[in-house]
């Protein structure tokens, strides 16, 4: 797909990986739609990429605020033809704490840590995956949807709920990307390495950071720049569809 003149939706596309992906989409020609729960996020995103973006606010666990969001893209910029679905949050967390000296559990992954964001992560591709096919296939267009996964997908220690969350994304594309080729539209997703954006760099403790950097073939983090190529990569190309590309720095877990 050429995205010139598309109409391409970005959830948590006001920061890291989505805003540098609605830059690059927005550069290359398409209308760009932003949706994002942060206001100061949207309006920060607003400044940056000017008057021709639209900001929404949406909260893609809910699915109210997620059909009321693709309705306004769909209302105001004529229709849908590409979704890349990247909202999501970080809770990390060890299944249990062990006390070193005593032996016993000192503390546990807690219920609203794991829904938290298996919420965002995992229900809020469903919903916004889902609001995206009704409105392709309504508006007889030839979409593609992009789920972003993570290379912890494989399972990463301290990531119980964000693995879980991640492999379920990379199911999804595997099943709608066979689903929904009937309709002509591709499901494809990209799985990527440890990125250097904001919420990686507040969340992961300075320890883990420094341990995972030095798992990394070419000894960096990824930059969000280079993951919003990857997606561009699988929006243009025509074979992308029920498969994961897992741009990843040549690290895997």
């Amino acid at each position: 797909m050429q995205v010139k003149d598309k109409v391409v939706i970005v959830t948590g596309g006001a920061s890291g990986i989505g805003l540098e992906t609605a830059k690059l989409f927005q550069e290359q020609g398409a209308k760009v739609a932003v949706l994002d729960w942060s206001e100061e996020a949207l309006a920060q995103a607003s400044v940056e990429l000017g008057a021709g973006l639209l900001a929404v606010k949406c909260n893609v666990a809910d699915e109210a605020s997620v059909d009321a969001a693709f309705d306004e893209v769909v209302e105001k910029l004529g229709g849908v033809d590409v979704a890349v679905l990247n909202a999501g949050i970080l809770k990390d967390g060890l299944l249990v704490r062990v006390d070193r000296e005593t032996g016993a559990v000192k503390g546990t992954m807690s219920l609203a840590q794991w829904q938290s964001v298996i919420d965002v992560n995992l229900t809020g591709v469903f919903l916004t995956g889902r609001a995206a096919a009704v409105r392709m296939i309504n508006g007889k267009r030839r979409g593609v949807i992009v789920p972003l996964s993570s290379i912890s997908r494989h399972g990463n220690a301290g990531q119980s709920n964000y693995s879980a969350a991640k492999a379920g994304v990379a199911a999804l594309c595997n099943v709608w990307g066979k689903e929904l080729a009937r309709y002509g539209i591709r499901v494809a997703g990209v799985a990527p390495g440890f990125i250097g954006t904001a919420m990686v760099l507040k969340d992961m403790k300075p320890e883990a950071l420094e341990r995972v950097e030095k798992m990394i073939p070419i000894g960096r983090l990824g930059r969000p720049e280079e993951i919003a190529h990857a997606i561009m990569f699988v929006v243009e190309n025509d074979m992308m569809t029920a498969t994961m590309l897992e741009p990843s720095g040549g690290m895997n877990l």
